[in-house]
């Protein structure tokens, strides 16, 4: 173990350098990798289509090519399913990660190249290491094994050639030996398709190992944690893996789970270390000790485009490069990647809170927020709020959604929540009144709307029974994975639905 330690840690600081490298010259490095991209693909169908041969910079390169999405890109996407190649991307490309985000049930197949795994997605996997060695080089990671909770869906073949599956089945099966070593459980229990059958498998096989690390998604993680918690008899996870040191997260937003976790794992030196780990690309990861934030990977093969938010619905929007974002302002973010997504729209908003070095912070979807009377509520707003009123009346959240109440004759609009509690507040009506007054405080519009209750009314809260975002998603067909409840919907889809679930 110390000799693999002494090479990590070598390894690690020499990767170090490079990091720092793209935080002092941000800009010359994605100039680098655009023309790296372009040229790349210049003698693709797609470059040939939009002639990127004589492509000599980015505003060219935005004049010719549109802003992307799923369904635009759909028809490419399509023949390289049935193994055409040279389509989007050179090299040849024979897996594909399936997402089916909250808002629509239909799966989507995001290409992955040989490039966007190890230039991408294992990179950032070895960098998520990198800059906790960084911040922690007493850590004992190595002496034990790392709990992954990935996807629910097995890899599956389409033809010959094409595979498909969760991007966490695509990347467990392709990981190098050395990482395969070091992240339990087996592949054969990792990748089970049953969810719940996983859970109950994972818990039996996981429980008596040396665990040190843990990675995953929060809402799927606690669920393991119960159930291992259960069968051993204990009353928290360090009674069962005591040299338990860190936990990767992602695809949430950490805060309304915050509480849950310290209650599971009871030590102020337990690392929580978040990632920005999308299907389509492996965005962000936090370099600094203090939660927040996360730095924005410059060398990934992946060109960053950001439009602000106010003009998503712009006929030809305008979009930004790094040298002209500003902190604070939320945009949508675009890229050009390794795999051939060619300014595609992924659907997440992000906001800077750092320019020197770039660091970010995810602040929802394009798709999941509240304006049906111009309030523009936004994801991170309802997470601030439900932690501010539960940290003022002790509750403990597990999962919620949101919707509008619409205007009737004889009454103002409004906001509908649902809300599951690990632990209820103390002042149910007080816990309502501090969401309402902290949306107020974050939210200007949202304040305005809310003046004398004449265009909103007092939230609507209704709490759930303990249990009921699992079944929901259950029955949804959405356990596992990067699957996640929509906290926010500008309309009364997810609101009806649970409500009607509940009845």
């Amino acid at each position: 173990m110390t000799l693999i330690n002494s090479v990590a840690t070598w390894l690690m600081k020499k990767r170090m350098h490079q990091i720092e490298l793209f935080m002092k010259y941000p800009n010359e490095v994605q100039e680098e990798w655009f023309e790296k991209l372009i040229s790349g693909a210049e003698n693709t169908e797609w470059g040939k289509k939009h002639h990127y041969k004589s492509i000599s910079n980015l505003n060219e390169f935005k004049q010719r090519v549109p802003l992307q999405n799923y369904d635009s890109l759909k028809p490419y996407i399509d023949r390289m399913l049935k193994g055409e190649q040279n389509v989007l991307w050179p090299s040849e490309i024979k897996w594909f990660a399936k997402s089916s985000g909250t808002t629509n049930d239909r799966s989507k197949f995001i290409p992955v190249s040989e490039e966007a795994l190890e230039e991408c997605h294992f990179k950032g996997g070895k960098d998520m290491l990198t800059m906790y060695f960084n911040n922690r080089p007493d850590s004992k990671l190595f002496t034990g094994k790392i709990l992954t909770l990935g996807g629910s869906h097995q890899v599956s073949q389409l033809n010959a050639d094409t595979f498909f599956g969760d991007l966490s089945a695509v990347i467990m099966k392709n990981l190098p030996l050395w990482a395969q070593f070091y992240r339990t459980p087996h592949l054969d229990i990792a990748l089970l398709e049953n969810f719940e059958e996983k859970i109950e498998k994972m818990a039996y096989a996981t429980k008596d190992a040396n665990m040190t690390g843990i990675s995953g998604v929060p809402t799927w993680n606690i669920l393991l944690f119960k159930r291992i918690l259960e069968i051993t008899g204990k009353d928290n996870l360090l009674e069962v893996w005591p040299n338990l040191e860190l936990y990767f997260h992602g695809a949430v937003n950490f805060t309304p789970y915050r509480e849950q976790f310290k209650k599971l794992i009871p030590s102020d030196d337990m690392y929580y270390l978040e990632t920005y780990n999308a299907t389509e690309g492996f965005f962000g990861i936090q370099d600094l000790e203090e939660p927040g934030e996360m730095l924005l990977m410059l060398d990934y093969g992946i060109v960053y485009e950001f439009l602000p938010i106010e003009h998503l619905g712009d006929e030809h929007p305008e979009t930004l490069t790094l040298d002209e974002v500003e902190i604070g302002k939320n945009y949508a973010l675009i890229i050009s990647t390794n795999a051939g997504l060619w300014r595609y729209m992924i659907g997440d908003t992000i906001r800077f809170t750092s320019l020197a070095p770039f660091r970010i912070q995810i602040t929802g979807r394009t798709k999941h927020y509240i304006n049906a009377f111009g309030e523009e509520v936004i994801v991170d707003n309802a997470d601030r709020a439900i932690e501010e009123a539960c940290r003022q009346t002790g509750a403990v959240i597990q999962d919620y959604t949101a919707g509008p109440v619409y205007f009737s004759d004889k009454k103002a609009g409004g906001h509908e929540w649902i809300i599951e509690f690990e632990k209820k507040p103390a002042e149910f009506d007080r816990f309502v009144d501090l969401l309402d007054e902290t949306l107020r405080k974050l939210n200007s519009d949202y304040d305005a709307k809310r003046f004398k209750d004449m265009a909103l009314h007092r939230p609507v809260v209704h709490v759930a029974p303990c249990g009921t975002f699992f079944k929901w998603m259950k029955q949804k067909g959405k356990l596992g994975g990067q699957h996640k409840v929509p906290r926010l919907a500008n309309n009364r889809e997810y609101v009806e639905s649970i409500l009607q679930y509940l009845n």
